[in-house]
Formats: structure tokens, sequence, C-alpha cells
């Protein structure tokens, strides 16, 4: 929760009783800028640190800060998060079938890009995707990405500055409208070549390629037939075979 130093000063007692009675924690700000927190006084450092990462969840899921401000909260958090058009998303754990399906695909993409430049990486990797005119870049951490510029999109700390070529995302009942659309947008304008969105529960999967940060051609492929890349000619996955055995 919120409250101005004003608020704070005119209802103490309120902000108080909100942090001793329901293990809450007010976020102090002076002029739009965070200054201090009120937060429970707790002896044990293992409880203490979990009301902590609680707070993260309470005070900042879908709650719109800039990206400078993201990346402050970020910076000190234990906590999964993305960063789409302004908000903040606290990620959730995956499931077993999500797993799998994962495991499925990397499986394909690692030994078609065995000893080829381009190399696939699973999540959690954080890529800052800069949308074209847009200022604030999107941090999001896709679930499968494959890179090609490596050799140039490397920093002094080991992480990743670049654009991926392909970006893959498996749909869950949370991140399902968010990943059709928004990141959908967001990796298209980017300037990503190829995204493939993966739909465990009509196990399908749906391959978009772009050009020149705009829409080129889309195609959906369901079981029984072969997934097919069209920004790696080669790359392709048996969609019975992704789906297989799940729980």
């Amino acid at each position: 929760m919120f409250a101005s130093a004003s608020e704070m000063k005119n209802k103490f007692g309120l902000y108080l009783k909100h942090v001793t009675d329901e293990d809450g924690e007010i976020i102090v700000t002076k002029n739009n800028v965070r200054v201090a927190r009120l937060v429970p006084y707790i002896s044990d450092i293992e409880k203490y640190f979990t009301i902590r990462e609680n707070a993260v969840n309470y005070d900042y899921d879908k709650k719109t800060v800039s990206y400078e401000e993201f990346m402050e909260i970020y910076a000190k958090s234990n906590v999964r998060m993305e960063f789409l058009n302004g908000e903040i998303y606290i990620m959730s754990s995956p499931d077993i079938n999500h797993q799998e399906t994962l495991g499925n695909l990397h499986m394909v993409f690692r030994e078609f890009f065995k000893g080829k430049k381009c190399r696939p990486y699973l999540a959690p990797f954080d890529v800052h995707f800069r949308k074209k005119d847009i200022k604030d870049p999107d941090v999001l951490q896709p679930d499968l990405i494959v890179l090609c510029d490596l050799e140039s999109s490397v920093n002094e700390n080991k992480r990743y500055t670049g654009t991926p070529t392909l970006t893959l995302e498996i749909l869950s009942s949370s991140t399902r409208s968010r990943d059709m659309v928004y990141k959908l947008n967001s990796f298209m304008t980017s300037g990503v070549c190829e995204y493939w969105i993966v739909d465990m529960d009509n196990q399908r999967i749906t391959i978009y390629d772009f050009k020149d940060c705009q829409f080129d051609k889309m195609e959906v492929y369901k079981k029984g037939e072969v997934a097919r890349s069209a920004c790696f000619d080669g790359l392709a996955a048996e969609v019975s075979a992704v789906f297989a055995d799940l729980l």
C-alpha cells in the first residue's frame, strides 16, 4: 500500500493498524518518490523475509511504473517478474505439463542448433525488448529464445543486451491473453523474426513470422502435423511429440 507523507501524518493510526493487525506494509512517498517503509517489527528473520516477499507480490503486481523504477524494484527482489507496457507482472511457478512440453521443445531446438552460430536458451532469461518508436523497453522472460547476436550483444557482466531472433511462449490460464496479444506486439515491434505460441489445451502450435517490425504471416499446426520454422530452414517439431505424455 502506498501513502504520501502528508497522508501518513494525518492517518498514522490507521496505517499503523494496517501494518500491525494485517501484516501489511506501507510505502511512504514524498513528491511521488518512495522515501520510507512502515513494516511490522518481527524478530524472526525467516518470517521477516517471507513477509517482505509477499509484500512485493501485493504491492507491485500489475502496478504501473517507469522502466527505471522497475529496474530498481527488480534489483532488490528475488521474485520473478516481467515489465510489459509499463506494468509489472509477478510470475508464478509453471506446472508439470508446462515443463514437460518445454523440455520436449528444448530437445528439438538443442539438436537443431548444435554446432551452429545461433543458440537456444530457456527461461528464466531476462531480455529487454526495445520496441520501435517506444521509449521504455519491455523486460520479459520468454519460455525459450534463440539468440544469433551473442558476439555483439553480451556486456561485461555477461548479460544479454540484444534482440532474440526467435521467441517461444507456452500458454497458461494466467498468461494466455498476455502472451497472445501484448507479447506478440512487443516481439514484433522490437525486431524478433519469429514467435511460437504453444497451446497445451488445444495441442497446437501457432507460428508468427515478422518482417521489418510488422506482421508477415501465420501458420497453425495441429496434432499429426509438423510445425516448421520460416526463419530457420529445417527447424521443425512434430506436434504430437511435443505434447506426448502430458498428465
